[in-house]
């Protein structure tokens, strides 16, 4: 198999995998692999189920400045409360990206949308951990009630896009999935 540029694209299979953590969201393993050289070695792997996550747009795409819509949602891991786009893992294997999106946006917001367009999907960390995030963006939005879990704590934070740029600049949104989301959408869906 190829991607768009003619690399070819090689899905790499260990040699073996001693398991060490098997947890809620993740998986840890040893695996012994067989680099493009040919030599082996030893590489720690953290296999997650992958999410979706979506940015949502208040206002049309072709709007001045459309606002949108983020979470600050507490994040152990990163030290407090995070701007972040609704994002979340798969609730079943095999549910189709597009409807873990909507199902995140409405569970973490409130709403819902009539138009969800793909964006591209991320690889996180693949210097250690399988994990790719699918970007989407939603708009038509209609509000609606939450479902988040018992261990989100988030609010709802609306402000426009422009904003949510300067946000990045600054630093105050450090999250990656949202800086793509938000790159993305700035350079390839807004006029």
């Amino acid at each position: 198999m190829t991607d768009r540029h003619g690399d070819e694209l090689r899905t790499q299979t260990p040699l073996a995998s001693k398991p060490v953590h098997k947890g809620r969201i993740v998986h840890l393993a040893i695996d012994k692999v067989q680099y493009p050289d040919g030599s082996t070695g030893e590489l720690e792997m953290i296999r997650h189920s992958g999410a979706a996550a979506v940015l949502p747009f208040l206002d049309p795409l072709d709007a001045a400045d459309p606002r949108v819509i983020l979470i600050k949602q507490f994040r152990y891991a990163g030290g407090g409360y995070l701007y972040e786009v609704p994002a979340g893992r798969p609730d079943r294997t095999g549910e189709p990206w597009e409807e873990c999106a909507t199902r995140e946006l409405r569970e973490e917001t409130g709403y819902t949308s009539e138009n969800l367009i793909p964006l591209t999907s991320i690889l996180t960390t693949p210097g250690f951990t399988d994990e790719r995030i699918h970007l989407f963006a939603a708009t038509e939005l209609t509000p609606g009630d939450f479902g988040r879990d018992e261990d989100e704590f988030m609010e709802v934070v609306t402000l426009p896009f422009s904003e949510a740029l300067e946000l990045i600049r600054t630093g105050a949104i450090s999250d990656g999935k949202t800086i793509c989301s938000l790159l993305y959408a700035a350079q390839f869906l807004r006029p």
